[in-house]
């Protein structure tokens, strides 16, 4: 009876944590997951980061609930691991026990300023210019002379 009690308990609070039975539903369909947790801390887009080491292990402990809208594009379909700032990636990652709300990183020069997308197999892509010559060349038929 007790694992009914509790499983109805762990029940309440899932779709208490994420604001009622609408937002249960929504962050279900957003990223296909309901966790709760603590809130660690929410970085300068508006990512959420949470921990809870009792329900979860270790490796599943840590995660993001991502913003809706991030350098002006609106993600809230569109989420992508690539919208996580480098000072929140080692924290997630389980690379450190501190968070940069309580230890900030050190600036490093080769980080951006702001964030930048995977920008991958979109149309702002990087593709390099080929140097090198074709080894294969189209056919190009020859021209007729009418006369």
């Amino acid at each position: 009876m007790a694992e009914y009690v509790n499983l109805v308990r762990r029940a309440l609070e899932q779709i208490g944590g994420h604001g009622g039975v609408r937002g249960f539903f929504r962050q279900f369909f957003r990223v296909n997951d309901v966790k709760t947790g603590t809130l660690i801390g929410t970085d300068k887009y508006g990512n959420k980061y949470y921990e809870d080491k009792k329900h979860y292990f270790f490796g599943r402990h840590r995660w993001v609930i991502y913003t809706t809208e991030m350098n002006g594009k609106n993600t809230f379909w569109e989420v992508d691991g690539s919208m996580v700032p480098a000072e929140w990636h080692c924290w997630l990652h389980s690379m450190t026990d501190h968070p940069p709300t309580t230890h900030p990183p050190e600036p490093k020069k080769f980080l951006a300023e702001t964030h930048q997308f995977n920008v991958s197999g979109s149309p702002q892509q990087y593709v390099p210019f080929s140097t090198t010559r074709k080894k294969i060349h189209e056919w190009i038929p020859p021209k007729v002379d009418n006369q």
